[in-house]
């Protein structure tokens, strides 16, 4: 019995120091996006738009899409013209958790990235949500916080806690919310009101503030509404 011990903690000890515990390529594919792969991809489609007279590597959407997720990198056009040698590993086309995205497209073309663990959390809200819009005339609206903007009745869907996702910037739950027309969006208001307080700005009312997130961090607002500054803090900025 006591030889039984000493194999297996034997076994434990290699799979550690060979780094088996988890296979590699889950490792690479799954870790957070960090400096150097962003780095890698924005240099690269820098010298492909240098390369074709300010064409950008991108996938098509349609002209309605919402900003912060309307420009996927194509990761396929950086490779076949040379100027990426592979997809990062936690890119979504290897299986990872992040899109690669461009923002700025006009003026200043940056790479960030989506949080694609949010994307499937609404995805399967919104399954609910349809099943529940298939009976009912209404969204299953909850207390207003703004002017078209509710909380959701995640009891009437039948969840028995209210819905939410991560945060990518904070770790911090993130409520869900719905709108007029019964769309689903996350409210970034917490993690907004940090980074107004954190960060130099000059915004004035009237300004879209989700840039602040998207241009001091790695990760867009994905799936979320505009928001503006009133007394100094986030507010719904919903026409």
């Amino acid at each position: 019995m006591k030889k039984k011990w000493q194999l297996v903690f034997v076994l434990f000890l290699l799979l550690i120091t060979t780094g088996c515990l988890y296979p590699n390529d889950r490792l690479a594919k799954n870790q957070v996006s960090n400096d150097l792969q962003l780095q890698t991809v924005q240099q690269a489609v820098e010298s492909y738009r240098e390369a074709k007279t300010g064409l950008l590597p991108i996938k098509n959407r349609n002209s309605d899409t919402p900003i912060f997720i309307k420009y996927p990198v194509d990761f396929n056009a950086l490779k076949q013209n040379g100027f990426l040698a592979s997809t990062p590993g936690n890119a979504f086309e290897e299986g990872g958790f992040y899109q690669y995205v461009i923002i700025n497209v006009e003026t200043n073309p940056t790479v960030k990235v989506i949080d694609l663990r949010m994307t499937e959390k609404l995805r399967q809200l919104n399954v609910q949500l349809e099943m529940y819009r298939n009976k009912h005339l209404y969204p299953p609206f909850g207390e207003m916080i703004s002017n078209g903007v509710y909380n959701l009745n995640h009891e009437k869907i039948g969840l028995d806690e209210p819905p939410y996702v991560v945060s990518p910037y904070s770790q911090d739950n993130l409520p869900i919310v719905i709108d007029t027309n019964g769309e689903l969006f996350i409210d970034y208001s917490k993690d907004l009101y940090r980074a107004l307080k954190d960060f130099p700005n000059d915004y004035e009312q009237g300004d879209d503030i989700r840039y602040i997130l998207a241009e001091q961090y790695p990760f867009v607002p994905a799936y979320s509404l505009p928001y503006t500054i009133k007394d100094g803090e986030p507010v719904f900025f919903k026409e």
